[in-house]
């Protein structure tokens, strides 16, 4: 019995993905539960497991190829088990290709009409057929560049590109659907000495296409201000002992500013919202998102309903985010939704910058590193643990006043760090 390993629901991953490594080889034992292949999505990679114990019988999607949701990415012979000789049999028992000199009218068979369609498919990336069958592209005019010479969404950007390119005759092509000229890429230019062309991964090209929208979609403005650390300080130079040995982990700024921006979120509601059309959708509940720096680009794990969660509570979950994104486990669950984030680039050594918005959320909070300044307090000056703080906010539902006012209540909680445990 055949079973098919295919591509699952994504969730917030979006609908495609791209076939990263595959865990097993054609041939190998797999046990159901066993990941086989791991996927890249815009967020995380996605290992896909096998559905029944058995052998690994055919590969249809390689390393590199993009596939949607749904899409059989290879299958297993659940009534086989593995020998050690399992690859060097299969490989016996595969069709041999018949020399040219030796083909001949009984050496061909008729082929099936789903086989003929299954070896077209496979010619080209689902992304590719999809795009050529939108700009009515015949692939087999089309030069793959991909493994086995498949074809790419790049190989059919190229070949619509060229259409539009000028014949010996002067004139140019006609492209497919004039209606809708696609915008031909910009040729790879000729590399100089020393350098490297390096393609960008799925999850960082959806980084900078995200960006490239947040800036286009919303009316973005940011607010700065900046917050005496004093008080905060001593109080964790006072309770980081006992407060490690009591909860196990080391009690860090994340927990103060979480808690510090639940507070503010409740005195401004309208920054833990989203749009909806022509609505404000004000949400009740505070999922935090926190920013953390990943080899592969940015990641936001999620804290959810974080004004339940204590001070132990949200470092224990910051601390195993950081190492889950290091080690590349974070889940989809881990970064499903959110309403409001902080991202903390101090920790890299920014004094100052401005974060951007992560949509469809209005608002994301920037910390910075703490730096001694010299400050005015009661008529003199005096060296304090200053850190400058950034509030980018949607102002299409946000106010400037609003946005202002929000930044202050958080310096207010923060230089006040006792108002957060009255207050809770």
């Amino acid at each position: 019995m055949s079973v098919n390993i295919v591509v699952p629901d994504l969730g917030e991953a979006g609908e495609e993905a791209t076939v990263s490594r595959w865990l097993k080889a054609v041939g190998d034992a797999v046990k159901s539960g066993e990941a086989v292949v791991v996927l890249e999505t815009d967020k995380v990679d996605v290992e896909v497991s096998a559905e029944a114990d058995g052998v690994l019988a055919n590969i249809e999607r390689q390393a590199g190829d993009d596939v949607t949701i749904g899409e059989v990415l290879g299958s297993i012979d659940a009534s086989a088990s593995a020998a050690p000789d399992a690859k060097e049999e299969q490989a016996e028992s595969r069709p041999q290709p018949v020399a040219e000199e030796q083909a001949g009218p009984a050496a061909e068979k008729p082929k099936e009409p789903a086989a003929v369609e299954k070896a077209e498919e496979s010619k080209a990336t689902p992304v590719a057929r999809r795009l050529a069958q939108e700009r009515s592209i015949d692939l087999a005019q089309v030069q793959g560049s991909g493994p086995q010479g498949r074809v790419t969404r790049e190989d059919v950007e190229k070949h619509i590109s060229r259409q539009a390119e000028p014949r010996e005759d002067g004139q140019k092509s006609a492209p497919a659907r004039p209606e809708k000229p696609a915008a031909p890429p910009q040729p790879a230019r000729e590399l100089d000495a020393g350098e490297e062309r390096v393609r960008m991964s799925r999850r960082r090209r959806t980084i900078a296409r995200r960006l490239v929208e947040a800036q286009q979609t919303a009316a973005m403005l940011t607010t700065f201000n900046d917050v005496d650390m004093t008080a905060v300080m001593e109080l964790r130079a006072r309770r980081k002992e006992a407060f490690r040995e009591r909860h196990g982990v080391s009690l860090g700024l994340s927990s103060f500013f979480v808690k510090a921006a639940i507070g503010a979120l409740k005195d401004f509601p309208r920054l833990n919202a989203e749009i909806e059309g022509d609505d404000i959708i004000l949400k009740h509940y505070y999922d935090i998102g926190i920013a953390i720096g990943a080899e592969d680009g940015l990641v936001v794990p999620v804290l959810r309903n974080a004004d339940r969660m204590s001070f132990a509570a949200i470092e224990s979950a910051i601390k195993t985010f950081a190492q889950q994104a290091s080690d590349g486990t974070l889940s989809l669950d881990d970064l499903r939704g959110g309403t409001f984030t902080i991202t903390n680039g101090g920790i890299f050594g920014s004094l100052l910058s401005t974060p951007i918005l992560n949509p469809p959320q209005v608002g994301i909070l920037g910390l910075h590193r703490i730096e001694d300044r010299p400050v005015a307090r009661n008529g003199e000056i005096v060296i304090r643990p200053m850190m400058y703080l950034a509030l980018s906010y949607d102002h299409r539902i946000v106010d400037g006043r609003e946005a202002v006012q929000f930044l202050v209540r958080i310096k207010e909680l923060i230089e006040d760090p006792e108002v957060l445990l009255i207050e809770g």
